[in-house]
């Protein structure tokens, strides 16, 4: 069987996936405002809030995209940006809101959208954009001053809009979004501690992940002690589902396969081992088990679906991971299941009429919109066809400012 990964004609064909997207999407940025709300055919959905989310992964696609080189991309990073420094930023207390709509800014501030922004200053500092090395120091400083506990060594998830109330829950997704953002840090200051504090959070899940066999538990409390059963009546919340969540298994392996290769080799076996343990988890679980091809969302404990839609950001983060695991290990496995996956996003996710990737689809892999309406943003489908071809280390941004690095 042919190894896609090693053919010319399939990295184009990657490269010109990536440049399809950054087209889908272009009508989101927009100058003052962020980055809109896209529905099934790339146009702006009117009435919806501006999301701090959606506008930070839209300030990271299109600094990648002026990194590649591809016109146009300069003006749509900096319209995109224009909206965390524009209305998504407090102004009074610091931070960005998580949304802004017609009347005021939503209450609150979130770990998550936090580290986006550091990941979208990032590298937007890479593209060269005007404002951007402001933006990355105080996305740095907010994220560090508010979210990092150093009692811990993990992440913070919420607060109220003034910084004075914390919330009990504790989180996984605010700690993996933290993650790739302190990667992404480590290649734009070159400090070490950014890499240190990344391996902390990483010892934390995998310490989690192993007691569960090597389904992580999502949710905790103010101690850190897991709530095996949080949102069990609401389990396809969007930001906190129940149960296991599969895409996090596959996006936890890739970030611990790039953090290791930002380690000396001596300090990083561990890492490969959990890597390797929670992907093999995330696809015997996640992968067709109710004999549709596809992944399902979350499952119990025991390995049994709770969501069975097919969530396109799922299968972005198993091609993503299979392919660092792939150049990482060797292992041809890896790239057998790299194959079998990029054939059923284009099989099933892939919008081949008005572009882009369903966001949702049902267990039959029929379009739906019942959790994710519309296309909001394109990042995670973007990497699936960068990440490939890229260095295991360093991340995006830093590595497309390397000289001669263009995939």
């Amino acid at each position: 069987m042919t190894n896609w990964l090693d053919t010319a004609t399939h990295r184009d064909w990657l490269a010109a996936h990536a440049v399809d997207l950054l087209s889908f999407a272009r009508q989101s940025p927009r100058e003052g405002t962020g980055a809109l709300w896209l529905d099934g055919r790339g146009a702006p959905v009117d009435g919806t809030s501006i999301h701090t989310w959606i506008t930070a992964r839209m300030t990271y696609v299109y600094s990648l995209g002026s990194l590649l080189g591809v016109p146009g991309c300069d003006t749509l990073a900096a319209r995109a940006m224009s909206g965390l420094t524009g209305p998504l930023h407090d102004d009074r207390h610091g931070g960005w809101y998580p949304s802004v709509g017609d009347d005021e800014p939503a209450e609150g501030k979130r770990c998550d959208d936090h580290a986006l922004v550091v990941l979208a200053a990032s590298a937007a500092v890479q593209a060269g954009l005007e404002g951007a090395v402001e933006l990355f120091d105080e996305a740095t400083e907010v994220l560090l001053d508010r979210f990092w506990s150093v009692a811990t060594g993990l992440c913070l998830d919420r607060w109220d809009t003034a910084f004075e109330d914390l919330g009990p829950y504790r989180g996984i997704t605010a700690n993996i979004c933290a993650v790739e953002a302190m990667l992404a840090a480590a290649g734009v200051s070159d400090e070490r501690q950014w890499l240190e504090r990344a391996l902390g959070i990483a010892e934390f899940v995998v310490g989690r992940a192993e007691d569960n066999d090597w389904r992580l538990p999502e949710h905790f409390d103010h101690e850190w002690r897991p709530i095996l059963d949080f949102n069990q009546d609401e389990p396809d919340d969007p930001f906190r589902p129940y149960g296991a969540t599969v895409g996090h298994g596959f996006e936890w392996a890739r970030l611990m396969i790039q953090l290791a290769n930002g380690l000396p080799a001596s300090e990083n076996s561990w890492l490969v081992d959990a890597a390797c343990a929670l992907f093999d988890r995330a696809a015997d679980d996640g992968w067709a088990p109710d004999d549709k091809p596809g992944f399902v969302h979350t499952t119990d404990w025991d390995g049994q679906p709770v969501v069975s839609d097919r969530f396109h950001w799922v299968t972005a983060e198993a091609i993503a991971a299979s392919a660092v695991l792939h150049r990482h290990t060797g292992q041809e496995r890896y790239a057998e299941l790299y194959r079998r996956w990029w054939d059923y996003a284009v099989t099933y996710l892939l919008d081949h009429e008005y572009g882009s990737w369903f966001h949702q689809l049902d267990a039959d892999n029929q379009p739906i919109g019942t959790v994710w309406p519309g296309k909001p943003d394109i990042h995670r489908a973007f990497q699936a066809a960068l990440v490939p071809v890229m260095p295991l280390y360093p991340t995006l941004g830093a590595a497309l400012a390397l000289p001669d690095s263009s995939p």
